[in-house]
């Protein structure tokens, strides 16, 4: 993609910081308010980044890239906060049950903390605390994780009951709830006063914002490569020449975009909150409250209280309409008297207080209730910062500067993916009542528990498969990723079918009268053991002794082609993919800072017959396997090293048109050898990390060829079937048939992960991400020294000079289970956290992993990783646990090899 120039940035910054140049700026801005920006200096004729949005997104975006030096400006069609930030109610949380999301809230924080001090300017932060309220044991326990992954990154908070609670805000009822997480640094903030002292900050820098600026038209060409990319910006004021552009236009974010062929899942809802008239008990230090349970929030306004939440039946939108700047909807109470009753319950005061106004607006929703951010991967230049699910306010700050450094450096520095408007499909894009559908839910289930294991209810089935209807024969409950479907586990002798979407029945729908798949994700609804954890460990236990088959079908499936795919795959990946035909490789993909953008198999293949699996193509091509969570992040990477390289090669991608059956265990050879007359007994004609083309007997009279690699990702002897849709359920009706004396059972996701973590494999998004490097992971062995990648510089730096933080394995002495976001203490000290935690059935223990870091910054080495004394945090208690370098099953590999004892 088309990037900000580096000279272009530092010729601006020598003119920038010319004494009068600085002065003059910051005296013209000091007394004024945003709305004179405009008349300042004409209109410009060009700029390094034009934003489109005066709310909290474009203005935290103009004050990042301003403070770095980018000649940046900000169009807005009305004034500043026009939109939904006038009325946001403003709350800033510190806590969230995500890593990378406490960093962005707590960049957030320290910016509002901040801004005064340097433009002068109140940026109307109050630090007035705030308070969870639980009325479960389950809720609880949720806040204790909460505390527990606080205390990682320096939060104070603190599990208190009632009465403590009723001390900190008195006109709470202590007999309406069991208790409470309470964090002193949260807060509240201005919207207006932020604005104001943003763009301040910004035009001090060499910002510009210009109101009344109505954009009319992205301008865009195509580049030498056929993308698409952004030439200018076209307004009622003129034109701006620009090769970057940052959506921020809130709930219109789909409007402007549209006429260039691009789509958001952004969804426009009424959400609304009521402000009381002014009670005795009621101060503004008091703090914010959030009761989940009864789905509201209190945000002190002096000596009133507003009162908010998320309904199950939010009035949803089609469109709001363009002049909507400072509109307000009329308050439908039919919808918001659930939260008046909580409110009640909660603080009888506020049922006497009255209500002095009500604050109805148009707010954007995604489908899973996250931002959608990040570079467009259809427009070259084009980036979006929209979708805050009315989280802008306390996301602003961190987000803008992420997104600055994404403009700047093409890559973020922390891990974005959750944010990344990649992370969708372009199928799950165009689908509006998809996208309806489970932004509705996610609205509704906001203040739900995040259980370690849920599914959405809705936009199910979207994309389905060639063995889902065997898999739902066989009691597969389904889970849901990227928009697949994929079993998660199976429940013998029953059928669990996923139901339609009823809208809780809301909405005239009828609530479904099936509920089997309702009642199998509650044996999921826990912190301790899930209901299904004996059968998830059979299946597991199955793929250790005999066999196990796992539907892998969701996998990224790319063929890697053209006369510069050889020069294509060694930028790219990391691995020396100088191998024989045939050869698969394991391989890292990375960001120029030498960040994981994935990871993936690798297989050196020639041209093949002409099938799906084994296609027609000129000189050498690669066969590249992914996640499937992660599909089409790790396409649009490829493809844009390959744009901006400009290499003649070609991305195919077979992913809907293969599926993949992975047969592994002890019996997988003797099970796929009975249908089969390929040799596999001969390790040299397909010996491990390979892959070949087999031809599988369905019957006396008929056979099918598919691809076959011997690899595995949970630790045993092996084969992964890459087989063309029209042969799916032939081929595996065959092998379920060939191994039904073997004990070959179907096996899921749970006890497919289960088994990984158990072997030390690594699962991206979790244990590997984009800010975490080979070497802190343990891979320095798929990274090459010889030639060139992207990101190498950083991985020779660190393997020269080592790292401060490494990946290491932690197994539980005690039978306690555990899921991911554990502190991890060495000698008293907290080093990390768990990114991962599951159950190791083979070594019956927990087991998880965790980025152990140095807090003196010097590099980390084995010796220092092995000598301390461990401890893992499970809701507030300590327990011992062992440090291992690597995992303890299997550390020599036989399995592997089929070497079994």
């Amino acid at each position: 993609m088309l990037r900000l120039r580096t000279q272009a940035v530092a010729k601006f910054k020598s003119h920038l910081f010319r004494g009068d140049q600085r002065g003059a700026i910051s005296a013209a801005a000091i007394g004024t308010t945003s709305r004179k920006y405009s008349t300042e200096s004409p209109f410009p004729e060009s700029a390094d980044v034009v934003i489109i949005g005066g709310g909290s997104a474009g203005c935290n975006a103009l004050y990042q890239l301003a403070k770095r030096g980018v000649h940046a400006v900000l169009l807005e069609k009305s004034k500043l906060t026009a939109g939904t930030t006038w009325h946001t109610a403003g709350l800033v949380w510190r806590l969230r049950p995500n890593d990378v999301e406490i960093r962005l809230l707590g960049a957030t924080r320290d910016l509002l903390m901040s801004l005064e001090e340097e433009t002068g300017h109140n940026s109307g932060w109050i630090n007035n605390g705030g308070l969870f309220i639980s009325h479960s044991p389950e809720r609880l326990d949720e806040y204790s994780r909460l505390a527990t992954l606080g205390k990682c990154f320096g939060i104070e908070s603190h599990i208190i009951g009632p009465e403590e609670a009723q001390k900190v805000f008195p006109a709470l009822d202590p007999s309406s709830f069991t208790g409470a997480l309470y964090s002193p640094g949260d807060g509240v903030v201005d919207p207006a006063m932020m604005c104001t002292a943003l763009t301040k900050g910004a035009t001090a820098n060499g910002g510009r914002v210009i109101e009344d600026c109505t954009v009319t038209q992205i301008i865009s060409g195509e580049n030498l490569l056929g993308m698409k990319d952004v030439r200018g910006v076209m307004t009622n004021k003129g034109t701006i020449r620009t090769n970057t552009v940052v959506n921020a236009t809130g709930v219109w974010g789909r409007d402007l975009i549209e006429p260039l062929g691009v789509f958001l899942p952004l969804i426009p809802m009424k959400h609304a909150y009521v402000v009381s008239e002014t009670m005795d008990t009621i101060h503004q230090m008091l703090p914010n409250v959030r009761d989940h349970d009864f789905s509201l929030y209190f945000r002190i306004q002096g000596k009133s209280i507003c009162m908010g939440g998320y309904e199950n039946n939010p009035i949803l939108l089609n469109r709001v309409p363009g002049d909507f700047h400072f509109g307000l909807y009329d308050l439908d109470y039919s919808v918001f008297d659930t939260h008046i009753q909580g409110a009640v319950k909660l603080c009888p005061a506020f049922g006497n207080a009255g209500i002095k106004s009500t604050i109805c607006g148009p707010e954007s929703f995604t489908p899973d209730h996250k931002p959608l951010m990040g570079p467009d991967p259809t427009v070259s230049g084009l980036f979006h910062s929209v979708g805050f699910n009315s989280a802008g306010m306390m996301l602003g700050g961190g987000c803008a500067e992420q997104l600055a450094k994404w403009i700047i450096n093409e890559r973020p520095d922390r891990h974005m993916f959750a944010y990344d408007v990649r992370r969708f499909t372009p199928k799950q894009k165009k689908a509006l009542n998809w996208a309806t559908e489970r932004s509705h839910e996610a609205y509704a289930k906001n203040y739900s528990i995040v259980f370690p294991h849920d599914e959405p209810l809705a936009g199910r089935n979207f994309t389905v498969d060639p063995f889902h209807k065997q898999m739902i024969q066989y009691g597969a409950v389904m889970e849901e990723r990227h928009g697949w479907e994929r079993p998660g586990y199976f429940l013998p002798d029953e059928t669990v079918v996923v139901q339609p979407y009823d809208w809780y029945g809301y909405y005239d729908y009828p609530k479904n009268a099936n509920t089997h798949y309702e009642e199998a994700l509650r044996g999921d609804y826990r912190f301790g053991f899930s209901e299904h954890h004996d059968l998830i460990g059979e299946e597991a236990l199955t793929c250790r002794h005999d066999a196990a088959l796992f539907n892998l079908s969701y996998f990224s499936k790319l063929f890697l082609t053209g006369s510069q795919a050889k020069e294509a795959a060694e930028w790219i990946f990391t691995a020396n993919l100088d191998k024989p035909i045939n050869k698969t490789v394991y391989t890292c993909a990375l960001n120029k800072q030498g960040g994981v953008e994935g990871d993936v198999t690798v297989s050196i293949v020639e041209s093949g017959l002409g099938g799906l699996h084994d296609p027609i193509f000129k000189g050498r091509g690669y066969y590249i396997v992914a996640g499937g969570a992660s599909a089409y992040h790790t396409k649009c990477h490829i493809l844009s090293a390959i744009q901006e390289k400009a290499f003649r090669a070609v991305v195919s991608d077979h992913t809907e048109e293969l599926g993949v059956l992975s047969l592994q265990g002890p019996k997988s050879r003797e099970i796929l050898q009975k249908i089969t007359d390929f040799d596999l007994s001969n390790e040299q004609l397909l010996p491990l990390n390979s892959t070949a083309i087999l031809t599988i007997k369905i019957n006396p009279h008929y056979s099918c060829n598919v691809r076959v690699l011997r690899v595995s990702f949970v630790g045993e002897l092996g084969y992964e079937l890459h087989i063309p849709e029209e042969s799916c359920n032939d081929v595996y009706n065959a092998l379920m048939k060939a191994g039904y004396k073997e004990s070959l059972r179907n096996a899921g996701y749970r006890a497919l992960y289960s088994l990984s973590s158990e072997k030390g494999y690594h699962l991206w998004g979790f244990d590997l991400r984009s800010d975490d490097t080979p070497m802190e992971a343990n891979l320095g062995f798929v990274c090459r020294k010889n030639g060139e990648y992207q990101g190498k510089e950083v991985v020779d730096r660190q393997r020269e000079n080592g790292v401060s933080r490494r990946l290491a394995f932690f197994t539980v002495r005690d039978q306690v289970p555990i899921w991911g976001l554990e502190a991890v203490y060495r000698d008293g000290e907290i080093v990390g956290h768990l990114r991962r935690g599951e159950y190791g059935y083979t070594l019956q223990k927990p087991i998880g992993q965790a980025y152990v870091q140095r807090t003196d910054g010097s590099p980390i080495t084995s010796q220092f990783l092995q000598s301390g004394r461990y401890q893992i945090e499970v809701m507030g208690k300590l327990y011992d646990a062992d440090c291992h370098l690597r995992s303890p099953f299997d550390p020599k590999g036989e399995r592997l090899l089929g070497k079994y004892k």
